[in-house]
């Protein structure tokens, strides 16, 4: 009966250590996949391939050997309805660990109404962490002749939803671009989409509240 329960215990601690090697190889292979959803400001509009923001961050991982993939999403000229619609699809594809919504832009300069905004980015982030994946919205702002009211609503649509879900939160994207003190130095000349020299200032603002998010350091 002793060496019965001896054999046991042995068994048992062997399990034990098995089980333990198994969770630490797990994490040892712990990776992240950050998913893009955005529109023209990040699918690299009137830009040379490969150095658009999302390209940056991609050759950031790279160089710092981390385990992390990244799928860019983003389609020039896309609303949050686009977005909306697409969403269920690649995260099924996907399955990212981290999703970056960067839209909202264009249904502004269509004049969309705000409320439907409001609704397209609570639905893609319910629907990004009912998934399982963690939120990083990007907030975004419109120029002042847009009107001063219609600008702060708008600014303040992306705070809302991300405390509500509380998400993480970029809330000014293109800060130091737009607001930069010649405002037409880092537009292409439709004085909408950044040019190549503004990509890096806007993967910095993103990469401090991103990094937080990863699972790999």
């Amino acid at each position: 009966m002793h060496n019965a329960h001896a054999g046991i215990n042995r068994r048992h601690f062997i399990a034990t250590l098995a089980a333990l090697g198994a969770s630490a190889g797990a994490y040892a292979a712990r990776t992240d996949h950050v998913l893009v959803l955005g529109d023209s400001l990040s699918a690299e509009y009137g830009l040379a391939r490969g150095t658009g923001w999302v390209a940056l961050l991609e050759q950031k991982f790279h160089a710092a050997k981390l385990p992390v993939t990244v799928t860019n999403a983003s389609i020039s000229g896309e609303t949050t309805s686009g977005g909306r619609t697409r969403l269920p699809a690649l995260l099924k594809q996907h399955q990212p660990s981290i999703v970056i919504i960067e839209l909202g832009g264009n249904d502004a300069l269509r004049g969309l109404p705000l409320d439907g905004t409001l609704g397209n980015l609570r639905a893609m982030t319910q629907a990004a962490q009912a998934a399982g994946a963690t939120v990083l919205i990007l907030g975004m702002q419109m120029p002042p002749n847009y009107g001063k009211k219609y600008a702060q609503d708008f600014e303040q649509l992306f705070t809302q939803v991300a405390k509500e879900f509380k998400t993480a939160l970029v809330p000014a994207f293109l800060k130091g671009v737009a607001d930069a003190p010649n405002p037409t130095a880092l537009f292409q000349a439709d004085r909408i989409h950044p040019t190549a020299e503004a990509q890096p200032i806007m993967l910095g603002n993103v990469w401090p509240v991103l990094r937080k998010l990863l699972t790999v350091r």
